[in-house]
C-alpha cells in the first residue's frame, strides 16, 4: 500500500473502509485481484503519466465546454457527460488499452466468454452544486438474474483529484456480493479519494455512484467500461466509432470496440471477420461462409463425420 500524493487522501482509512488502494507503479495484479474479489472495487494510483493526462485534457476540452448538462436526476442535470472518447481523444487510447486494467478485466469475465469488448468510453465532469448520485449497480442495464456471472468491469480514470468534496465516486465494498441495495447503511458508503492519474476499477455487481459535488469546481474522470463479449454494448460502437474511423486504430482497439468474431459465430458479416472489411473496405464480392468455432466444437464435427467416414474438411 502507498500514501496518495494529495493531501486530501488517507490510504489507511481508505483501507480500513474496505476500499483497498494499490501504488499502479509496483507489481500490483495478485493484489488488486484479490481486492476485487473481496470487496468488488479498488483504487490504482500513479497510473496515467502527465503527459498523456494533459493531451486528454486539451482533446476534451471543447466537448467539455460545448455539452450542456444533462436532462434528468440520474445522469445529473449538474453533471456534463459525453461519450465516444476513444473518438474524440487518440490520447485516451493508453487508458482504454491499459495492460493492468485490461488484464483485470479479463481475469473476471474470460470465465464466461471468449473475449472481452468495450461497453463504453465516457467523459463525465461533475460541477458544483450537483447532488450525489443514486446508487446503483451497472450490471442492471441487462434484465437477468444475477447468477453468479460477471457481465461488466468498469474503469473510471481520475483526470482530476478525487475528492469527498468535489464528488469523488461513492463505492459499497461487499456489496457485490448481496442483493441490490440502493439504501444502505450510509457509513458503508465510501468515496473513492485518489489523485489525478490514478484509476478505480469496480465490478458491474459492486453497487456505486457519483458523489455530491460541494466544492467550487467540476470534477472530471473518464470511465472506460468493459463487458462479456457476446452482450449487446451500452453505447453503440459501431456508430460511434464506424469503420472509417475504426480502421485507422491499433487492431487491438478494434477488436475491443467489436470488430471481430465472437465465438462461435457472432457477430460475423456476410460470414466473415468483420476485420475483414477494416482491412480490405469492401465486402461486396461473394465470400466462402466461414466456420467460426472454438476448438472443442471443431473437434466434435471432426469427430462426426469421421464416424461416418468421411472427412470434415
Amino acid at each position: 500500500m502507498t500514501a496518495l500524493t494529495t493531501s486530501t487522501a488517507d490510504t489507511s482509512a481508505l483501507t480500513q473502509r474496505g476500499l483497498t488502494v494499490l501504488d499502479g507503479r509496483t507489481d500490483c495484479f495478485d493484489a488488486a485481484r484479490e481486492a476485487l474479489d473481496r470487496d468488488g472495487a479498488v483504487i490504482l494510483t500513479h497510473m496515467a503519466d502527465p503527459a498523456t493526462l494533459a493531451e486528454i485534457d486539451a482533446d476534451l476540452a471543447p466537448f467539455m465546454a460545448a455539452t450542456p448538462p444533462g436532462a434528468g436526476a440520474f445522469f445529473g442535470r449538474r453533471t456534463v457527460r459525453f461519450g465516444g472518447v476513444i473518438v474524440k481523444s487518440r490520447a485516451s487510447h493508453a487508458l482504454c488499452l491499459n495492460d493492468t486494467v485490461v488484464k483485470l478485466v479479463e481475469s473476471l469475465l474470460l470465465p464466461a466468454c471468449e473475449a472481452i469488448q468495450i461497453n463504453l468510453t465516457q467523459a463525465i465532469s461533475i460541477c458544483p452544486g450537483e447532488p450525489e448520485q443514486v446508487l446503483h449497480a451497472d450490471d442492471e442495464l441487462w434484465r437477468t438474474p444475477r447468477d453468479g456471472t460477471e457481465y461488466m468491469v468498469n474503469a473510471m480514470w481520475a483526470l482530476d483529484d478525487f475528492t469527498e468534496e468535489n464528488g469523488g465516486t461513492r463505492v459499497v465494498p461487499g456489496s457485490h456480493r448481496g442483493p441490490l441495495d440502493r439504501m444502505p447503511d450510509p457509513a458503508s458508503v465510501v468515496n473513492a479519494v485518489m489523485p489525478r492519474g490514478s484509476v478505480v476499477l469496480w465490478r458491474g455487481t459492486t453497487i456505486h455512484g457519483g458523489g455530491a459535488n460541494r466544492s467550487s469546481a467540476p470534477r472530471r474522470g473518464i470511465v472506460m467500461s468493459y463487458c462479456l463479449g457476446w452482450l449487446r454494448q451500452s453505447e453503440n460502437q459501431y456508430l460511434t466509432a464506424p469503420p472509417s474511423i475504426a480502421r485507422t486504430f491499433a487492431p487491438r482497439l478494434q477488436d475491443l470496440l467489436g470488430y471481430r468474431v465472437h465465438v462461435p459465430n457472432l457477430g460475423h458479416v456476410e460470414g466473415q471477420d468483420p476485420a475483414v472489411m477494416l482491412q480490405d473496405g469492401d465486402l461486396s464480392a461473394p465470400r466462402p461462409f466461414q466456420d467460426f468455432l472454438p476448438e472443442w466444437a471443431q473437434e466434435q464435427v471432426r469427430q462426426y463425420y469421421a464416424a461416418q467416414g468421411q472427412a470434415a474438411e
